[in-house]
């Protein structure tokens, strides 16, 4: 199965191209440019080196969150764009379960972590079996404080992995908690993620793929506030 996958959650963007579980390619960039300028230029350039048309594709998938609202949106909307121009099947795939499957670790409980604001986290706790990813929760938004006592009382070594691994690392070395944080070319989400998520993933209609922000935006909030 040849996957087209898009990253675009955080302030790194990059696309992969996947046949039947190996990777063929991924443009990966983090210089914080906006994503609508660099997400589908990267992927037109990526399928016409590798001389793949969008019409060969079996699956596109998309990280659709949690994640920047923005780049979560700019995401799913490039890659619906291609899925309904090329009559493509199209899936979407959690962020944090993306980042999981990025990292073959299996001794430790992967902890998939962005930075929310307010000091919370998007999080999401996973582990290896075999070739497998076990999640072992929901994808939550979850306060910095409510994730150590969760993490404590549970008997594990954690590997952090995402924008997020610093802040929860300098937290939970503070009170005690050992963990260690993923190798710098694996910290970071990536389309490579994406696409070994979509290895297992359920298809969606085009019209039905929707960002999944996990709590609403700064925007809606203050419209609620106002209300």
């Amino acid at each position: 199965m040849l996957i087209l996958a898009m990253e675009s959650s955080g302030n790194p963007a990059s696309v992969a191209l996947c046949s039947d579980g190996m990777l063929l390619a991924q443009y990966f960039q983090n210089s914080e440019l906006t994503h609508s300028k660099t997400l589908l230029v990267m992927a037109h350039s990526m399928l016409d080196n590798l001389n793949v048309s969008i019409s060969d594709l079996d699956l596109i998938a998309v990280a659709n969150g949690p994640g920047s609202f923005t780049g979560v949106r700019i995401g799913v909307s490039a890659a619906k764009g291609l899925a309904w121009g090329g009559d493509i099947p199209i899936c979407g795939i959690s962020t944090l379960e993306a980042m999981a499957y990025q990292i073959g670790e299996s001794s430790y409980v992967i902890c998939s972590v962005m930075d929310a604001r307010r000091s919370q986290v998007y999080n999401a706790l996973f582990q290896h079996s075999g070739n497998d990813v076990n999640r072992l929760c929901i994808d939550r938004a979850i306060s910095l404080d409510d994730l150590a006592s969760e993490l404590k009382s549970i008997n594990a070594q954690y590997l952090l992995v995402g924008d997020g691994a610093q802040l929860v690392f300098e937290h939970m070395s503070n009170i005690g908690i050992t963990c260690k944080i993923a190798p710098e070319l694996l910290k970071y989400q990536t389309a490579y993620g994406v696409a070994r998520a979509a290895e297992k993933a359920k298809i969606t209609p085009v019209t039905d793929l929707e960002p999944m922000y996990l709590r609403p935006s700064q925007a809606e909030r203050e419209n609620t506030i106002n209300n």
